[in-house]
Protein backbone atom coordinates (compact mmCIF):
# COMPACT_ATOMS: atom_id res chain seq x y z
CA UNK A 1 0.00 0.00 0.00
CA UNK A 2 1.41 3.35 -1.04
CA UNK A 3 2.01 5.98 1.60
CA UNK A 4 0.32 9.27 0.94
CA UNK A 5 2.78 12.07 0.23
CA UNK A 6 1.54 14.35 2.98
CA UNK A 7 1.76 11.67 5.66
CA UNK A 8 5.40 12.20 6.55
CA UNK A 9 6.79 10.47 9.58
CA UNK A 10 9.62 11.81 11.69
CA UNK A 11 12.36 9.37 10.86
CA UNK A 12 15.59 11.29 11.48
CA UNK A 13 17.12 13.71 14.01
CA UNK A 14 17.83 16.12 11.14
CA UNK A 15 14.16 16.38 10.30
CA UNK A 16 13.30 17.02 13.95
CA UNK A 17 15.91 19.77 14.00
CA UNK A 18 14.46 21.45 10.91
CA UNK A 19 10.99 21.42 12.39
CA UNK A 20 12.21 22.98 15.65
CA UNK A 21 14.10 25.62 13.61
CA UNK A 22 10.92 26.44 11.71
CA UNK A 23 8.92 26.80 14.93
CA UNK A 24 11.55 29.08 16.53
CA UNK A 25 11.70 31.39 13.51
CA UNK A 26 7.91 31.44 13.42
CA UNK A 27 7.70 32.48 17.06
CA UNK A 28 10.25 35.27 16.50
CA UNK A 29 8.39 36.73 13.50
CA UNK A 30 5.00 36.36 15.17
CA UNK A 31 6.23 38.09 18.32
CA UNK A 32 7.69 41.02 16.36
CA UNK A 33 4.39 41.44 14.55
CA UNK A 34 2.42 41.42 17.81
CA UNK A 35 4.75 44.05 19.33
CA UNK A 36 4.06 46.37 16.41
CA UNK A 37 0.33 45.67 16.39
CA UNK A 38 -0.02 46.57 20.07
CA UNK A 39 2.04 49.76 19.73
CA UNK A 40 -0.28 52.48 18.35
CA UNK A 41 2.70 54.74 17.58
CA UNK A 42 4.69 52.21 15.57
CA UNK A 43 5.41 53.04 11.96
CA UNK A 44 7.89 51.83 9.36
CA UNK A 45 8.57 55.45 8.35
CA UNK A 46 11.89 55.89 10.17
CA UNK A 47 13.05 52.44 9.03
CA UNK A 48 12.31 53.30 5.40
CA UNK A 49 13.67 56.85 5.64
CA UNK A 50 16.97 55.68 7.11
CA UNK A 51 17.66 53.15 4.35
CA UNK A 52 20.98 53.66 2.60
CA UNK A 53 21.15 50.42 0.69
CA UNK A 54 21.16 49.91 -3.07
CA UNK A 55 17.41 50.51 -3.27
CA UNK A 56 17.30 53.28 -0.68
CA UNK A 57 15.54 55.62 -3.09
CA UNK A 58 12.60 53.25 -3.42
CA UNK A 59 12.32 52.73 0.35
CA UNK A 60 12.56 56.46 1.06
CA UNK A 61 9.89 57.13 -1.57
CA UNK A 62 7.57 54.71 0.27
CA UNK A 63 8.12 56.69 3.48
CA UNK A 64 7.31 59.99 1.73
CA UNK A 65 3.92 58.82 0.42
CA UNK A 66 1.31 58.65 3.23
CA UNK A 67 -0.95 56.15 1.45
CA UNK A 68 1.96 53.88 0.52
CA UNK A 69 3.40 54.13 4.02
CA UNK A 70 0.09 53.12 5.55
CA UNK A 71 -0.05 50.10 3.24
CA UNK A 72 3.53 49.17 4.13
CA UNK A 73 2.70 49.40 7.84
CA UNK A 74 -0.28 47.06 7.46
CA UNK A 75 1.60 44.59 5.26
CA UNK A 76 4.58 44.58 7.62
CA UNK A 77 2.54 44.01 10.79
CA UNK A 78 0.18 41.38 9.43
CA UNK A 79 2.85 39.82 7.27
CA UNK A 80 4.96 39.15 10.36
CA UNK A 81 1.97 37.85 12.33
CA UNK A 82 0.59 35.54 9.64
CA UNK A 83 3.99 34.28 8.48
CA UNK A 84 4.98 33.68 12.09
CA UNK A 85 1.75 31.81 12.82
CA UNK A 86 2.11 29.69 9.70
CA UNK A 87 5.65 28.65 10.59
CA UNK A 88 4.87 28.24 14.27
CA UNK A 89 1.76 26.09 13.87
CA UNK A 90 2.69 24.37 10.60
CA UNK A 91 -0.50 25.69 9.02
CA UNK A 92 -0.03 26.79 5.37
CA UNK A 93 3.65 26.52 6.26
CA UNK A 94 4.81 26.23 2.65
CA UNK A 95 3.22 29.61 1.80
CA UNK A 96 4.58 31.08 5.04
CA UNK A 97 8.13 29.95 4.22
CA UNK A 98 8.17 31.64 0.82
CA UNK A 99 6.50 34.79 2.16
CA UNK A 100 9.03 34.90 5.01
CA UNK A 101 11.92 34.63 2.56
CA UNK A 102 10.55 37.60 0.61
CA UNK A 103 9.98 39.74 3.72
CA UNK A 104 13.44 39.07 5.17
CA UNK A 105 14.97 39.76 1.76
CA UNK A 106 13.44 43.26 1.82
CA UNK A 107 14.77 43.81 5.37
CA UNK A 108 18.21 42.74 4.22
CA UNK A 109 18.47 44.92 1.11
CA UNK A 110 17.11 47.95 2.97
CA UNK A 111 20.15 47.80 5.29
CA UNK A 112 22.82 45.64 3.64
CA UNK A 113 25.66 44.89 6.10
CA UNK A 114 28.50 46.22 3.99
CA UNK A 115 31.48 48.15 5.29
CA UNK A 116 31.14 51.89 4.87
CA UNK A 117 27.35 51.90 5.28
CA UNK A 118 26.12 53.69 8.39
CA UNK A 119 22.45 53.54 9.27
CA UNK A 120 20.23 55.25 11.83
CA UNK A 121 18.88 51.95 13.15
CA UNK A 122 19.98 49.77 16.06
CA UNK A 123 22.66 47.21 15.33
CA UNK A 124 24.40 44.80 17.68
CA UNK A 125 27.66 45.66 15.89
CA UNK A 126 29.13 46.13 12.44
CA UNK A 127 28.64 43.18 10.10
CA UNK A 128 30.17 42.20 6.80
CA UNK A 129 27.67 40.54 4.43
CA UNK A 130 26.04 38.35 7.09
CA UNK A 131 23.56 39.54 9.70
CA UNK A 132 20.63 37.93 11.50
CA UNK A 133 18.18 38.83 8.73
CA UNK A 134 20.28 36.87 6.24
CA UNK A 135 20.67 33.97 8.66
CA UNK A 136 16.91 33.64 9.12
CA UNK A 137 16.35 34.10 5.38
CA UNK A 138 18.76 31.28 4.48
CA UNK A 139 17.25 29.09 7.19
CA UNK A 140 13.86 29.46 5.52
CA UNK A 141 15.44 28.65 2.14
CA UNK A 142 16.76 25.40 3.62
CA UNK A 143 13.33 24.59 5.02
CA UNK A 144 11.79 25.20 1.60
CA UNK A 145 14.14 22.56 0.16
CA UNK A 146 12.79 19.99 2.61
CA UNK A 147 8.99 20.17 2.27
CA UNK A 148 8.51 17.24 4.62
CA UNK A 149 9.42 19.55 7.50
CA UNK A 150 6.48 21.82 6.67
CA UNK A 151 3.71 19.32 7.36
CA UNK A 152 4.23 18.84 11.08
CA UNK A 153 2.65 21.41 13.37
CA UNK A 154 3.74 22.27 16.89
CA UNK A 155 0.81 20.32 18.31
CA UNK A 156 1.95 17.15 16.52
CA UNK A 157 5.52 17.74 17.61
CA UNK A 158 4.59 18.07 21.29
CA UNK A 159 2.45 14.93 21.05
CA UNK A 160 5.35 12.93 19.70
CA UNK A 161 7.88 14.35 22.15
CA UNK A 162 5.90 14.46 25.38
CA UNK A 163 3.18 11.88 25.33
CA UNK A 164 0.67 9.94 23.25
CA UNK A 165 -3.04 10.42 23.56
CA UNK A 166 -4.95 7.21 24.39
CA UNK A 167 -6.63 5.61 21.40
CA UNK A 168 -9.90 3.75 21.46
CA UNK A 169 -10.33 0.61 19.38
CA UNK A 170 -13.66 -0.49 18.08
CA UNK A 171 -13.80 -3.23 20.72
CA UNK A 172 -13.96 -0.60 23.48
CA UNK A 173 -16.86 1.23 21.91
CA UNK A 174 -20.43 0.28 22.72
CA UNK A 175 -21.79 1.25 19.31
CA UNK A 176 -18.92 1.14 16.88
CA UNK A 177 -19.51 3.00 13.68
CA UNK A 178 -18.98 1.20 10.39
CA UNK A 179 -15.58 1.76 8.86
CA UNK A 180 -15.51 4.57 6.34
CA UNK A 181 -12.73 5.18 3.88
CA UNK A 182 -10.62 8.18 4.88
CA UNK A 183 -10.54 10.69 2.13
CA UNK A 184 -7.94 13.32 1.46
CA UNK A 185 -10.46 16.01 2.42
CA UNK A 186 -11.22 14.52 5.82
CA UNK A 187 -7.52 14.04 6.50
CA UNK A 188 -6.78 17.70 5.65
CA UNK A 189 -9.65 18.92 7.81
CA UNK A 190 -8.49 16.77 10.70
CA UNK A 191 -4.92 18.11 10.36
CA UNK A 192 -6.25 21.65 10.31
CA UNK A 193 -8.22 21.07 13.50
CA UNK A 194 -5.18 19.58 15.21
CA UNK A 195 -3.13 22.65 14.29
CA UNK A 196 -5.84 25.03 15.43
CA UNK A 197 -6.21 23.10 18.68
CA UNK A 198 -2.90 24.65 19.71
CA UNK A 199 -4.24 28.20 19.52
CA UNK A 200 -5.34 28.28 23.22
CA UNK A 201 -1.74 27.54 24.15
CA UNK A 202 -0.63 30.44 21.94
CA UNK A 203 -3.24 32.66 23.54
CA UNK A 204 -1.84 31.80 26.95
CA UNK A 205 1.56 33.02 25.84
CA UNK A 206 0.05 36.26 24.53
CA UNK A 207 -1.82 36.82 27.81
CA UNK A 208 1.38 36.24 29.80
CA UNK A 209 3.30 38.79 27.76
CA UNK A 210 0.53 41.38 27.93
CA UNK A 211 0.33 40.95 31.68
CA UNK A 212 3.99 41.75 32.15
CA UNK A 213 4.91 44.04 29.28
CA UNK A 214 4.17 47.62 28.33
CA UNK A 215 3.98 47.58 24.56
CA UNK A 216 4.17 51.34 24.20
CA UNK A 217 7.93 50.90 23.77
CA UNK A 218 9.71 48.58 21.43
CA UNK A 219 10.64 45.31 23.09
CA UNK A 220 13.11 44.00 20.56
CA UNK A 221 15.69 45.55 18.26
CA UNK A 222 15.27 44.10 14.81
CA UNK A 223 15.22 44.89 11.14
CA UNK A 224 11.78 46.47 11.15
CA UNK A 225 11.43 47.57 14.77
CA UNK A 226 12.18 51.30 15.07
CA UNK A 227 10.06 53.77 17.05
CA UNK A 228 11.11 57.42 16.86
CA UNK A 229 7.79 59.26 16.89
CA UNK A 230 7.76 59.95 13.14
CA UNK A 231 4.85 62.32 13.64
CA UNK A 232 7.11 64.78 15.45
CA UNK A 233 9.81 64.44 12.78
CA UNK A 234 7.25 65.34 10.14
CA UNK A 235 6.76 68.67 11.94
CA UNK A 236 10.30 69.87 11.20
CA UNK A 237 10.23 73.27 9.53
CA UNK A 238 13.49 73.00 7.62
CA UNK A 239 17.18 72.27 8.04
CA UNK A 240 19.31 73.66 10.84
CA UNK A 241 22.09 75.81 9.32
CA UNK A 242 25.69 74.73 9.87
CA UNK A 243 29.02 76.45 10.32
CA UNK A 244 32.62 75.79 11.31
CA UNK A 245 34.35 75.99 14.67
CA UNK A 246 37.72 75.52 13.03
CA UNK A 247 38.81 72.81 10.65
CA UNK A 248 36.79 71.32 7.83
CA UNK A 249 33.93 69.73 9.78
CA UNK A 250 30.61 71.52 9.71
CA UNK A 251 28.67 71.87 12.95
CA UNK A 252 24.91 72.40 13.31
CA UNK A 253 24.19 75.80 14.83
CA UNK A 254 22.09 73.99 17.43
CA UNK A 255 24.36 71.68 19.46
CA UNK A 256 23.06 69.00 21.81
CA UNK A 257 24.02 69.75 25.42
CA UNK A 258 25.02 67.11 27.96
CA UNK A 259 23.70 68.26 31.34
CA UNK A 260 20.27 66.63 31.14
CA UNK A 261 21.86 63.34 30.16
CA UNK A 262 24.51 63.58 32.86
CA UNK A 263 22.05 64.62 35.57
CA UNK A 264 23.38 68.13 36.20
CA UNK A 265 20.03 69.82 36.62
CA UNK A 266 21.17 73.27 37.85
CA UNK A 267 17.74 73.46 39.44
CA UNK A 268 18.65 75.84 42.26
CA UNK A 269 17.25 74.35 45.50
CA UNK A 270 15.24 71.53 43.91
CA UNK A 271 17.43 68.75 45.22
CA UNK A 272 15.55 65.90 43.53
CA UNK A 273 15.85 67.27 39.97
CA UNK A 274 19.28 65.82 39.19
CA UNK A 275 18.22 62.36 40.34
CA UNK A 276 15.02 62.67 38.30
CA UNK A 277 17.00 63.52 35.15
CA UNK A 278 19.21 60.48 35.62
CA UNK A 279 16.24 58.20 36.23
CA UNK A 280 14.54 59.36 33.03
CA UNK A 281 17.60 59.32 30.80
CA UNK A 282 18.44 55.63 30.81
CA UNK A 283 20.97 54.48 28.23
CA UNK A 284 18.14 53.38 25.94
CA UNK A 285 16.41 56.75 26.29
CA UNK A 286 19.67 58.58 25.64
CA UNK A 287 20.17 56.59 22.44
CA UNK A 288 16.60 57.34 21.31
CA UNK A 289 17.17 61.05 22.03
CA UNK A 290 20.42 61.14 20.07
CA UNK A 291 18.92 59.30 17.12
CA UNK A 292 15.98 61.71 17.06
CA UNK A 293 18.35 64.68 17.31
CA UNK A 294 20.40 63.47 14.36
CA UNK A 295 17.28 62.99 12.25
CA UNK A 296 16.25 66.52 13.21
CA UNK A 297 19.54 67.86 11.85
CA UNK A 298 21.65 68.17 15.02
CA UNK A 299 25.02 66.65 14.11
CA UNK A 300 27.16 67.62 17.13
CA UNK A 301 26.95 67.01 20.86
CA UNK A 302 28.85 68.64 23.69
CA UNK A 303 30.11 66.09 26.24
CA UNK A 304 31.25 66.94 29.76
CA UNK A 305 33.32 63.91 30.69
CA UNK A 306 35.26 61.01 29.22
CA UNK A 307 32.56 58.70 30.57
CA UNK A 308 30.00 60.50 28.43
CA UNK A 309 32.30 60.18 25.43
CA UNK A 310 32.42 56.42 26.04
CA UNK A 311 28.60 56.38 26.06
CA UNK A 312 28.49 58.26 22.76
CA UNK A 313 31.04 55.85 21.31
CA UNK A 314 28.75 52.93 22.19
CA UNK A 315 25.85 54.74 20.55
CA UNK A 316 27.87 55.42 17.40
CA UNK A 317 29.01 51.82 17.16
CA UNK A 318 25.55 50.34 17.70
CA UNK A 319 23.71 52.73 15.40
CA UNK A 320 26.36 53.44 12.79
CA UNK A 321 26.11 57.12 13.73
CA UNK A 322 28.25 59.99 12.44
CA UNK A 323 27.49 62.21 15.44
CA UNK A 324 30.34 64.61 16.20
CA UNK A 325 31.41 65.36 19.76
CA UNK A 326 32.88 68.45 21.36
CA UNK A 327 34.39 67.74 24.76
CA UNK A 328 34.91 70.09 27.68
CA UNK A 329 38.52 69.25 28.52
CA UNK A 330 39.45 69.45 32.21
CA UNK A 331 43.24 69.79 32.39
CA UNK A 332 44.99 69.68 35.75
CA UNK A 333 48.28 71.35 36.63
CA UNK A 334 49.94 68.08 37.70
CA UNK A 335 49.45 66.49 34.24
CA UNK A 336 48.47 69.28 31.90
CA UNK A 337 47.74 67.36 28.70
CA UNK A 338 46.49 64.02 30.02
CA UNK A 339 42.76 64.77 29.79
CA UNK A 340 43.12 66.30 26.32
CA UNK A 341 45.10 63.31 25.03
CA UNK A 342 42.62 60.85 26.49
CA UNK A 343 39.79 62.67 24.77
CA UNK A 344 41.64 62.54 21.45
CA UNK A 345 42.30 58.82 21.89
CA UNK A 346 38.57 58.30 22.48
CA UNK A 347 37.67 59.94 19.18
CA UNK A 348 36.40 63.44 19.96
CA UNK A 349 36.18 65.95 17.10
CA UNK A 350 36.42 69.34 18.84
CA UNK A 351 38.05 70.35 22.14
CA UNK A 352 37.35 73.33 24.38
CA UNK A 353 38.61 74.18 27.85
CA UNK A 354 35.97 73.53 30.53
CA UNK A 355 34.29 76.79 31.60
CA UNK A 356 35.03 76.37 35.30
CA UNK A 357 38.71 75.70 34.51
CA UNK A 358 38.88 78.76 32.29
CA UNK A 359 37.36 80.88 35.06
CA UNK A 360 39.64 79.58 37.81
CA UNK A 361 42.90 79.80 35.89
CA UNK A 362 42.09 83.24 34.49
CA UNK A 363 41.22 84.45 37.99
CA UNK A 364 44.40 82.98 39.50
CA UNK A 365 46.63 84.38 36.75
CA UNK A 366 47.48 80.96 35.26
CA UNK A 367 46.75 82.02 31.70
CA UNK A 368 50.07 80.51 30.63
CA UNK A 369 48.59 77.07 31.40
CA UNK A 370 45.55 77.88 29.27
CA UNK A 371 47.88 78.94 26.47
CA UNK A 372 49.77 75.63 26.64
CA UNK A 373 46.54 73.62 26.52
CA UNK A 374 45.27 75.54 23.50
CA UNK A 375 48.61 75.18 21.70
CA UNK A 376 48.79 71.46 22.48
CA UNK A 377 45.27 70.92 21.12
CA UNK A 378 46.10 72.75 17.90
CA UNK A 379 49.31 70.77 17.43
CA UNK A 380 47.24 67.58 17.47
CA UNK A 381 45.15 69.00 14.61
CA UNK A 382 41.95 69.72 16.56
CA UNK A 383 39.90 72.93 16.83
CA UNK A 384 40.64 74.55 20.19
CA UNK A 385 38.07 76.58 22.08
CA UNK A 386 38.04 78.49 25.35
CA UNK A 387 35.14 78.01 27.74
CA UNK A 388 34.14 80.42 30.48
CA UNK A 389 31.17 81.52 32.54
CA UNK A 390 32.57 84.94 33.31
CA UNK A 391 33.43 87.49 30.61
CA UNK A 392 36.43 88.61 32.67
CA UNK A 393 38.12 85.30 31.83
CA UNK A 394 38.13 86.28 28.15
CA UNK A 395 39.58 89.66 29.00
CA UNK A 396 42.44 87.90 30.80
CA UNK A 397 43.00 85.56 27.84
CA UNK A 398 43.12 88.51 25.46
CA UNK A 399 45.71 90.23 27.60
CA UNK A 400 47.78 87.05 27.56
CA UNK A 401 47.54 86.88 23.75
CA UNK A 402 45.85 83.48 23.66
CA UNK A 403 44.54 82.68 20.17
CA UNK A 404 41.67 80.23 20.12
CA UNK A 405 39.49 78.94 17.29
CA UNK A 406 36.21 79.72 19.06
CA UNK A 407 34.67 80.83 22.34
CA UNK A 408 32.28 78.79 24.48
CA UNK A 409 30.47 81.33 26.63
CA UNK A 410 27.41 81.34 28.90
CA UNK A 411 24.93 83.69 27.32
CA UNK A 412 21.53 84.64 28.70
CA UNK A 413 19.75 87.77 29.89
CA UNK A 414 18.82 88.51 33.52
CA UNK A 415 15.09 89.12 33.07
CA UNK A 416 13.89 86.17 35.12
CA UNK A 417 12.74 85.90 38.71
CA UNK A 418 15.65 84.03 40.33
CA UNK A 419 18.48 86.01 38.67
CA UNK A 420 21.10 87.34 41.08
CA UNK A 421 20.40 91.01 41.90
CA UNK A 422 22.83 93.36 40.17
CA UNK A 423 24.28 94.68 43.42
CA UNK A 424 25.28 91.13 44.38
CA UNK A 425 27.12 90.26 41.16
CA UNK A 426 30.88 90.00 41.40
CA UNK A 427 33.45 88.65 38.89
CA UNK A 428 34.00 84.88 38.88
CA UNK A 429 31.17 84.25 41.35
CA UNK A 430 29.83 81.40 39.20
CA UNK A 431 32.90 79.30 39.98
CA UNK A 432 31.99 79.24 43.67
CA UNK A 433 28.85 78.68 45.71
CA UNK A 434 27.22 80.01 48.83
CA UNK A 435 24.92 78.50 51.42
CA UNK A 436 22.93 81.60 52.44
CA UNK A 437 20.71 84.06 50.61
CA UNK A 438 23.15 86.92 51.06
CA UNK A 439 25.78 85.39 48.82
CA UNK A 440 26.34 86.21 45.18
CA UNK A 441 25.67 82.79 43.64
CA UNK A 442 23.02 80.16 44.25
CA UNK A 443 23.26 77.98 41.13
CA UNK A 444 20.82 80.43 39.57
CA UNK A 445 22.76 82.63 37.13
CA UNK A 446 25.60 81.73 34.75
CA UNK A 447 26.11 84.95 32.81
CA UNK A 448 26.54 87.52 35.57
CA UNK A 449 27.27 90.39 33.19
CA UNK A 450 25.05 89.97 30.11
CA UNK A 451 25.47 93.53 28.75
CA UNK A 452 29.26 93.35 29.02
CA UNK A 453 29.21 89.94 27.33
CA UNK A 454 27.22 91.29 24.36
CA UNK A 455 29.53 94.31 24.04
CA UNK A 456 32.60 92.07 24.07
CA UNK A 457 31.25 89.71 21.45
CA UNK A 458 30.35 92.55 19.08
CA UNK A 459 34.08 93.30 18.78
CA UNK A 460 35.20 89.67 18.51
CA UNK A 461 35.81 87.97 15.17
CA UNK A 462 35.81 84.43 16.54
CA UNK A 463 32.89 82.01 16.31
CA UNK A 464 30.93 81.94 19.56
CA UNK A 465 28.98 79.04 21.03
CA UNK A 466 26.47 80.34 23.55
CA UNK A 467 25.55 77.92 26.32
CA UNK A 468 23.30 78.07 29.37
CA UNK A 469 21.09 80.18 27.10
CA UNK A 470 18.00 79.12 29.09
CA UNK A 471 19.57 79.86 32.50
CA UNK A 472 18.98 76.33 33.74
CA UNK A 473 15.34 76.28 32.61
CA UNK A 474 14.40 79.73 33.91
CA UNK A 475 13.98 81.21 30.41
CA UNK A 476 11.61 79.90 27.76
CA UNK A 477 13.48 78.39 24.77
CA UNK A 478 11.83 80.71 22.25
CA UNK A 479 13.03 83.73 24.23
CA UNK A 480 16.44 82.31 25.15
CA UNK A 481 17.32 81.15 21.63
CA UNK A 482 16.36 84.49 20.11
CA UNK A 483 18.32 86.47 22.69
CA UNK A 484 21.48 84.44 22.08
CA UNK A 485 21.38 84.62 18.28
CA UNK A 486 20.34 88.29 18.23
CA UNK A 487 23.24 89.26 20.49
CA UNK A 488 26.11 87.51 18.79
CA UNK A 489 26.02 83.75 19.33
CA UNK A 490 26.85 81.86 16.14
CA UNK A 491 25.91 78.53 17.70
CA UNK A 492 23.96 77.57 20.81
CA UNK A 493 24.44 74.50 22.99
CA UNK A 494 21.21 73.31 24.64
CA UNK A 495 20.37 70.26 26.71
CA UNK A 496 17.06 68.69 25.71
CA UNK A 497 14.86 65.72 26.45
CA UNK A 498 13.65 63.54 23.61
CA UNK A 499 10.21 65.16 23.58
CA UNK A 500 11.82 68.61 23.15
CA UNK A 501 14.15 67.84 20.23
CA UNK A 502 11.91 68.70 17.28
CA UNK A 503 10.48 71.78 19.01
CA UNK A 504 13.98 73.06 19.81
CA UNK A 505 15.13 72.42 16.24
CA UNK A 506 12.22 74.48 14.91
CA UNK A 507 12.82 77.26 17.44
CA UNK A 508 16.49 77.43 16.43
CA UNK A 509 15.59 77.59 12.72
CA UNK A 510 13.14 80.44 13.37
CA UNK A 511 15.53 82.33 15.68
CA UNK A 512 18.37 82.20 13.14
CA UNK A 513 16.07 83.57 10.42
CA UNK A 514 14.85 86.38 12.68
CA UNK A 515 18.43 87.27 13.68
CA UNK A 516 19.48 87.99 10.10
CA UNK A 517 19.79 91.71 10.86
CA UNK A 518 21.77 91.43 14.08
CA UNK A 519 24.70 93.81 14.66
CA UNK A 520 27.44 91.17 14.81
CA UNK A 521 28.28 89.33 11.56
CA UNK A 522 27.86 85.56 11.50
CA UNK A 523 31.11 83.69 12.05
CA UNK A 524 31.88 80.07 11.39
Amino acid sequence: MKTRQNSIRLTSPQQWGFIVLRIIIGWHLFYEGIVKLLDPNWSAESFLTGSQGFLSGAFQWMASQPAVLELVNVLNIWGLILIGLGLFLGFFARTAVYAGILLLFFYYIAYPPFQGFNFGVPQEGHYLLVNKNLIELLSLVVLALFPSTLNIGLWSLIKKIKFRFPTFSSSNQKNPEPAVAKTEGSKSRRDMLKHLAFLPFLGGFAWAFMSNKDYRETDAISGGTITLNPQSLSELEGEIPRGSLGGEKKVSRLIMGCNLIGGWAHARDLQYASQLFKAYNTEKKVFETLMLAEKAGINTMNVCTLEQQALINRYKKMFGSNLQTMIQAKPIKEDLYANIDQAIDMGVDIIQIFGATGDRWAQSGDTDLLQKCVDHTKRQGYPAGMGAHDIHAFHACDQAGIEVDFYFKTMHHDRYWSATPKDKRVPFAVSGSTSDHKGAYHDNMWCMFPEETVNYLEKSKKPVVGYKVLAGGAIHPENGFQYAFDNGADFICVGMFDFQVVEDANLAIRAIKKASKRKRPWYG
